[in-house]
């Protein structure tokens, strides 16, 4: 079920790419400086799938046709599209000239990625969606609408590592369902980032899940640098989502924006 109409939290700034978002020339320069990551929100539905759709590339409209509901398959095209968006405004491009690639694990990525690239992550869920931008380092961003079905000691024990599982089970009752997405979505941003997928096994790294405490990696059993090389946040979003972003490096500051529909 779509929450009612997500409004971004305080500290986002509104921002409307006049008409970037309906022609697939046009964009509006957006500036991002080295040293900073950009975040932006926008709420899925405030869009139309059918005047975006001319800007994706054959493989996403093939990608498209794949989902069975028609909602899935609007709120798919409209997240690709104002991605399309968004990376053509920081790189003064058409929309049309973007080429995305994907990984192995299917991390997507600029194809002409080279020294100085445009390095970027998206996640979406239940109407909303969050994207994230930065230069030459490697970022994941995940994003997940709080579901009572999901947030159980099963599923935990089958994702999560022990000692998670462990810091899971002593909260009290009330307090379990925001570690259990805090947990979720911090392992999902990281896995992200580092761009292997589920090739990572969830339980060989632990991160933070106590109410109070700072999002972080705290170890990772087969590569313990790991922890010095990434930085993780826990990224306030509308009520009844929970998101988390991870970083590479630690000398960078986060700005967030909210993407707004065009008036008329």
């Amino acid at each position: 079920m779509i929450k009612d109409s997500p409004e971004a939290p305080p500290g986002y700034v509104p921002v409307v790419l006049n008409d970037a978002l309906h022609d697939s020339i046009a964009t509006q320069p957006l500036s991002l400086p080295a040293g900073e990551v950009h975040l932006w929100l926008a709420k899925l539905d405030d869009y139309s799938a059918d005047s975006l759709k001319v800007t994706l590339a054959a493989d996403e409209l093939a990608r498209s046709a794949r989902f069975h509901f028609d909602k899935d398959r609007n709120h798919f095209i409209v997240a690709r599209a104002l991605l399309r968006k968004l990376l053509a405004a920081y790189l003064e491009i058409g929309a049309g000239e973007i080429q995305i690639a994907y990984a192995e694990k299917g991390k997507p990525s600029l194809a002409d990625d080279g020294r100085d690239s445009l390095k970027f992550n998206l996640a979406h869920s239940d109407g909303l969606v969050i994207f994230a931008f930065c230069w030459n380092r490697e970022v994941g961003v995940d994003l997940e609408a709080i579901r009572e079905d999901l947030a159980d000691e099963e599923i935990a024990k089958r994702f999560f590592s022990q000692s998670e599982i462990s810091s899971l089970m002593e909260l009290p009752l009330e307090l379990r369902k925001q570690a259990f997405f805090d947990c979720w979505t911090r392992k999902e941003a990281y896995i992200k980032a580092r761009g292997e997928g589920l090739s990572i096994p969830l339980d060989e790294f632990d991160v933070s899940l106590r109410p109070g405490e700072v999002a972080q990696l705290l170890r990772n059993r087969k590569h313990p640098d790991e922890v010095s090389r990434w930085s993780m946040k826990s990224v306030a979003v509308p009520a009844g989502y929970v998101a988390a972003l991870v970083v590479a490096g630690h000398d960078w500051r986060l700005k967030t924006f909210s993407l707004r529909q065009l008036p008329g």
